[in-house]
């Protein structure tokens, strides 16, 4: 095995996972840690253990190395001098690495006494995550968490090399920046030289990106760092990396055949084959179907539309959504109890619906408490297409995206519930496009952005922007993997009266584009071309190779779910002194 670039330096020969029996015979010198100690009587071995894995080492008595090896505790940081050899007949250790050879210390240094660790280093414990984040120093030192961060390098590192193949030029934008709140939250960074000004960390690099293209770049990409002050949770972090891209003269589909081949560059990164195309869905399918705009692909148990079936019904409460909304039910694949449709009515009324109705076949009739109210018509329709001996129909009705998507959340929770995910199917991923350009935000009372206001209407809907603006699609897409959303994009507005429209709708008028951005807008009347492009989560994606749930085991220093770092103690309170030179003052 290959000695280090930089052996001179540390006097370091090899790592201790890369000895093999073809070293059998070299004399070797290792540093690492203490991962176990041993003492047999007559001998002392040791699991010596660095970033590269595990090797034993073992010391013969009288020597200068067994007296020191006797002193030695877990964790110490030591050095190790001496002569790989084979293993004793009998004695080799088939699930490591290094298992067939030893190392026969000729001298061990003490570098560095360890404290007891709060846990175990080692895979697979458990303890509590807060206690793992306090102490994620030790945390990193495992084996399986050590790969994962090995893992988003390589795939960082792929990312990177594929792109620039493909004519990508990586080029840093700006952490300082100007505020421009038309999406979450901005982190605000006080500027002491300008008092009472403030510059704000980038949520995206969205507006230099696209000056990009106005500068003729073409085709750019960054591992980019953003910041968005928003509610977190498994899959969130107050600060993310993403995969920006951003490209000019191209449509949707040349952006989603470069993807789909990084992907599968991404993937052989962890041994892993996925096959393109992706399966697409446009986003009025997706809801329709499955309840979301990510929806997870990897069991069926979709959602069935109802409402011609009672149109004409005396059933109250859904008589009043056949024209207000919908009707839409779930048929899960087996007879619930009572108990259990108990438990299903209380989750979807945790998400603001009303509640469930539910119908099952019992004995050829269809029963449930709403049947005295139903129409022969309608219960022979739902004995015929919907129900079977062994199923349960559950159904809710209202305003049609609000009960689409809590029978959506409800689908996961069902799939969860009753194990119907199949791990076997491997990664399922889609491309979700043709969203709505705008949505309605009933706590502002205006149209808002679905995505950012600078997202290309489709030039068939584009009329309805004043007269219909929910009926206006986009060019936008996002792509979702196993029901997590990846990453997202759009191709750009280029067109400045298309781009006066669309703020206006969104209730910017000029003087406060222009003050918002103005730069932007100054820098497209220099002839700026067609572009697009998309943003990858990172952190996600890393997760999802790497087979974890939560994307606090792929990022080194990871954020707690309030926002905190255990480690660090980061928010904290700053020193009176710098407040006053930034002019600020606490109330």
């Amino acid at each position: 095995m290959g000695k280090t670039p930089f052996s001179r330096f540390l006097r370091k020969t090899h790592g201790c996972g890369e000895l093999r029996a073809e070293d059998e015979g070299t004399d070797v010198i290792l540093y690492g840690w203490v991962d176990s100690r041993r003492d047999h009587g007559g001998l002392i071995f040791i699991d010596l253990r660095d970033r590269s894995g595990i090797v034993q080492v073992v010391s013969e008595p009288k020597s200068d190395a067994f007296s020191v090896m006797e002193k030695i505790r877990p964790e110490w940081v030591v050095k190790v001098a001496g002569k790989v050899r084979m293993r004793p007949i009998g004695t080799e250790n088939p699930k490591m690495s290094t298992g067939e050879v030893e190392v026969l210390a000729t001298e061990v240094q003490v570098l560095r006494e360890a404290k007891t660790p709060p846990f175990k280093i080692e895979d697979n414990i458990e303890i509590d995550e807060r206690l793992r984040l306090k102490y994620r120093y030790l945390d990193l030192r495992r084996k399986e968490m050590l790969k994962n961060i090995i893992l988003r390098h390589k795939v960082t590192l792929e990312s990177r090399k594929f792109l620039s193949e493909n004519g990508f030029l990586e080029i840093e934008t700006p952490y300082l920046t100007k505020s421009t709140p038309e999406g979450a939250r901005d982190f605000l960074v006080p500027c002491r030289l300008n008092p009472g000004r403030f510059y704000a960390l980038p949520q995206s690099p969205q507006l230099f990106k696209q000056i990009l293209m106005v500068s003729g770049v073409e085709k750019y990409f960054q591992i980019a760092r953003c910041f968005r002050d928003e509610d977190l949770r498994a899959d969130r972090q107050p600060e993310h990396t993403q995969i920006d891209i951003e490209m000019s003269f191209v449509e949707e589909e040349d952006i989603f055949s470069l993807v789909e081949a990084l992907f599968e560059k991404l993937f052989e990164v962890a041994n892993l084959k996925i096959s393109s195309p992706f399966m697409r869905l446009s986003y009025e399918e997706a809801m329709m179907r499955y309840g979301s705009d990510k929806p997870d692909i990897r069991f069926e148990l979709e959602i069935n539309n109802l409402t011609n079936i009672f149109r004409e019904t005396k059933i109250e409460v859904f008589r009043k959504a056949v024209d207000n909304g919908g009707i839409y039910g779930i048929i899960v694949p087996q007879r619930l109890s009572r108990k259990e449709i108990d438990e299903m009515n209380e989750f979807v009324k945790s998400k603001g619906a009303a509640g469930l109705a539910w119908f099952i076949l019992e004995s050829g009739e269809v029963k449930s408490p709403l049947t005295k109210y139903a129409s022969s018509k309608e219960l022979k329709v739902l004995k015929e297409k919907y129900l079977d001996d062994e199923s349960t129909l559950l159904v809710s009705s209202g305003g049609k995206y609000h009960t689409l998507q809590v029978l959506g959340e409800l689908r996961n929770f069902i799939a969860k519930k009753y194990q119907l995910i199949n791990d076997s199917q491997g990664f399922k991923i889609l491309w979700v496009t043709d969203f709505p350009l705008l949505e309605w935000d009933d706590e502002e009372s205006r149209w808002k952005a679905k995505h950012h206001p600078f997202t290309r209407p489709t030039d068939e809907t584009v009329d309805y922007l004043e007269k219909d603006p929910e009926k206006v699609k986009a060019h936008a897409y996002d792509i979702v993997i196993n029901g997590v959303e990846i990453g997202g994009g759009s191709l750009r507005i280029f067109d400045p009266v298309t781009q006066t429209r669309v703020f206006k709708v969104l209730g910017i008028d000029e003087q406060e584009a222009m003050k918002k951005f103005g730069f932007l807008l100054e820098a497209f009347e220099y002839g700026v071309p067609p572009h697009g492009g998309i943003a990858i989560g990172l952190d996600r994606l890393a997760m999802l190779i790497a087979g974890r749930l939560t994307i606090r085991d792929v990022i080194a220093f990871p954020k707690t779910q309030s926002g905190t770092c255990l480690l660090t103690g980061a928010p904290d309170e700053v020193d009176l002194k710098q407040l006053k030179e930034l002019g600020i003052r606490i109330d």
